[in-house]
Formats: C-alpha cells, structure tokens, sequence
C-alpha cells in the first residue's frame, strides 16, 4: 500500500498527554524521607459451606442442616458473581441456620446421655 507524501502547509501536530501527577521530595542532606504503602485488601464474605455440609450430614434437625447448605452454596455463588452485599446476606443466613442446627443437636446429644445415666443408674 503506497501512502501518500505529506502536504508542505501541513506540519505534523504533537499531542502531549497529562500523566499522572508525581511528587517528589528533594531530600536534603540531613532529612530522612520515609514511604508508607498500606495495602487494604477487600474483606471477602464468609460462607460457611463446611459447617454446613457437616450439619446436613451429621445433624438435620428440622432440615436445617439442608437449608444452611443451600444459603451457602447461594452465598458462595453470589461472591463468584461479584455481588458482595447479597454474598454477605446469604453468608449470614447460612451462619444463623448453621447455629441454631448446632445448638439442637447438642441439646439432643445431651438430654440422650443424661436420660441414658438416669436409667441405667435406676436399675
């Protein structure tokens, strides 16, 4: 592809773009200049999908255990897409399920021992 000569009149024009504003320090002699970089990482949402799977698989009380797994797996999904705000609203749902589902099962696994000690201590 052959191009053209440019025109006489026509002088090429330069563009300068801004670029990003830098300062600089001039340090003197007996000045010490000190750089601090803090680093603030995006705190993730938790979804608490192994607590969840251990209470659907070793306590369901009332299927809690099933809908604590599925608040995390929505939880965990929501933090795949992007959507951090609904990631933490399904993490804590999945926390409160994944609570109360504990806490009945440890009641139920200690009534059981302590009507298992008062019937046996009877005989």
């Amino acid at each position: 592809m052959a191009t053209a000569p440019p025109d006489k009149g026509h002088q090429p024009m330069v563009v300068t773009l801004p670029q990003y504003v830098t300062t600089e320090v001039q340090a003197q002699p007996h000045m010490v200049v000190h750089q601090n970089v803090v680093n603030i990482a995006a705190v993730q949402p938790r979804d608490d999908i192994i607590w969840s799977l251990v209470c659907f698989a070793y306590g369901n009380p009332f299927c809690l255990g099933l809908a604590a797994l599925i608040f995390s797996v929505k939880a965990r999904d929501r933090k795949v897409v992007g959507d951090l705000e609904g990631a933490r609203h399904y993490g804590s749902t999945a926390r409160v399920l994944n609570i109360v589902a504990t806490v009945l099962v440890s009641l139920s696994i200690l009534l059981t021992i302590i009507i298992l000690i008062a019937v046996t201590s009877r005989h």
